[in-house]
């Protein structure tokens, strides 16, 4: 297969005359989960692509070090905050994904960056992340799961060039979605197509969801391709 290409002239066109936007925010209730689960750029694509998932930024967590970067990271981890919409999918739902879907660090000790862990927004979410690792420990005996699970008490967005590592890929596409360094940690568009360009949910879901993303006639033909041709691809770092 080859490659597709994007004219960006074609879609700044379709953007004007059509009146399309690209949708950054979606205007509904939501909450919020923060899981360490190794590098976070294959994280932010698994969620990404799932039905509910409303926003997905990247960054370090956990530590006690003012301003960490990817370079000075002190003792945080590198972690994924996920807004998403209670009403399609749920906190236990989350942590599914979170415990099948770690590249490692899960039944064997790794330094802090890389770590399995979960930080908590509130009591509820605490009860069920420790039931959760309960059944999930019984499942993985004899090997012991080294998940630490801790109240979120702080976040520091990763870097520009870390955010929707996978779609970056993708230049002229993301010129014309008209990121900036904020919307790249918090775009709607952002979030879904990262996933989905990846080869996450696969082009029957992606078909369910493109209608809600603000994408021209030619940026989804573009999405669509690499939607099919990635589809099924395992995530990686």
């Amino acid at each position: 297969m080859g490659m597709a290409r994007l004219k960006k002239s074609i879609v700044r066109n379709e953007q004007k005359e059509l009146n399309i936007k690209p949708v950054h925010a979606l205007d509904k209730p939501f909450k919020t989960a923060t899981f360490g689960m190794g590098c976070f750029w294959g994280a932010e694509s698994l969620y990404g692509a799932t039905k509910g998932i409303m926003r997905t930024t990247v960054g370090y967590a956990g530590g006690s070090k003012e301003g960490p970067t990817y370079r000075n990271l002190g003792d945080h981890t590198e972690v994924l905050e996920i807004d998403f919409d209670p009403e399609v999918i749920s906190f236990q739902d989350l942590l599914k994904l979170f415990w099948n879907n770690h590249e490692y660090g899960l039944t064997t000790p790794i330094k802090r960056q890389y770590m399995s862990l979960i930080l908590y927004h509130d009591e509820e979410q605490k009860k069920i992340a420790e039931q959760s690792k309960q059944d999930e420990q019984k499942k993985r005996a004899p090997e012991i799961v080294t998940t630490e699970i801790r109240p979120k008490t702080n976040f520091y967005p990763a870097e520009d060039y870390h955010q929707k590592y996978r779609l970056q890929g993708h230049r002229d596409l993301c010129d014309t979605l008209n990121f900036n360094s904020k919307l790249l940690q918090t775009s709607y568009v952002g979030t879904k197509l990262n996933g989905y360009l990846s080869g996450v949910g696969g082009l029957e879901q992606f078909k369910t969801e493109v209608e809600t993303m603000g994408l021209t006639p030619t940026q989804k033909e573009y999405c669509t391709y690499y939607v099919e041709k990635n589809e099924g691809q395992g995530l990686y770092c």
